[in-house]
């Protein structure tokens, strides 16, 4: 787990291919070791409630873990219940949630990649199906009572599953057709939201760029420079108590030029600012 979310760190801050790769072998490689070795189906009437906890809930727990280690989403929460108002309730709402539906697409990716290996496994699916009342309706229509009993005792018994399986697409096949269908619509959902995101954007694609050249470089050096300042802070601190002595007078930012960077409003449409510190650096010189 703390290589899952150091991987879910660097892809949130860098926002890379290569970060969000990381995060789906890594998910990837976790459920191989939950359907190997964790996972045991009871092949009985609690089939249908116990593969379905092992194929949702570790998505849903993944999803919340995505949210966690999401620094956008607490930089835009901290503090947003009790400070004034410096915008409107409707346009702090339509900012919070252009915020939320970014950070919510890049916490699926962990979820859903658990899902769609989970059902291209097809164990987790298998053990669900055979509990169903659906199933049993699909592979029990012209059967006895005691088709009911192997459809449950199916994920522990290969040949059983062969066997019942012969006349109608196994539950495996089933699984798998839907895991590449699940792949399939992400895929193709995440490129038609690219491509109308970018074809709303209201800067050029070199200008966007260097929109993410910059917010990375000043996330860096703020940093750095935070780092800097809480350093000399202590140490002043420090010495007033150990020395005895009155301390030096110390610049830092008041509370009001910590919310000025911190605001949830967008921004003019007029005006292009990148980011808040660098909208209140232009008006500290204006």
């Amino acid at each position: 787990m703390d290589r899952l979310r150091e991987a879910l760190d660097f892809c949130i801050r860098h926002q890379t291919v290569l970060g969000y790769s990381a995060v789906s072998l890594l998910t990837a490689a976790s459920q191989h070791i939950f359907s190997s070795v964790v996972f045991k189906c009871p092949c009985n009437s609690g089939n249908m409630v116990y593969g379905s906890f092992f194929l949702l809930v570790p998505a849903f727990i993944l999803l919340l873990f995505g949210y966690m280690v999401n620094a956008r989403i607490w930089h835009q929460l901290t503090g947003s219940c009790s400070r004034e108002k410096e915008c409107s309730p409707s346009g702090t709402c339509a900012h919070f949630c252009q915020v939320l539906g970014p950070v919510t697409a890049r916490a699926l990716v962990a979820p859903l990649t658990w899902i769609a290996v989970a059902l291209l496994g097809a164990n987790f699916y298998e053990c669900a199906a055979s509990g169903s009342s659906l199933t049993k309706h699909l592979f029990c229509k012209d059967r006895g009572p005691e088709c009911q009993e192997q459809l449950f005792k199916m994920p522990c018994d290969k040949e059983l599953s062969a066997e019942v399986s012969s006349e109608q697409l196994s539950l495996q096949a089933q699984s798998q057709l839907i895991g590449w269908f699940l792949i399939a619509s992400i895929m193709t959902v995440a490129l038609i939201s690219k491509c109308v995101s970018r074809c709303c954007s209201s800067v050029s694609y070199l200008q966007f760029k260097f929109r993410k050249i910059y917010s990375k470089e000043e996330k860096e050096v703020f940093e750095i420079k935070a780092k800097e300042q809480a350093t000399k802070m202590a140490e002043r601190n420090t010495n007033c108590f150990f020395e005895a002595t009155d301390p030096a007078p110390f610049p830092i930012p008041s509370e009001e030029e910590w919310r000025k960077i911190s605001l949830l409003c967008t921004f003019d449409s007029q005006e292009v600012y990148y980011d808040m510190i660098q909208k209140y650096a232009s008006k500290k010189r204006g």
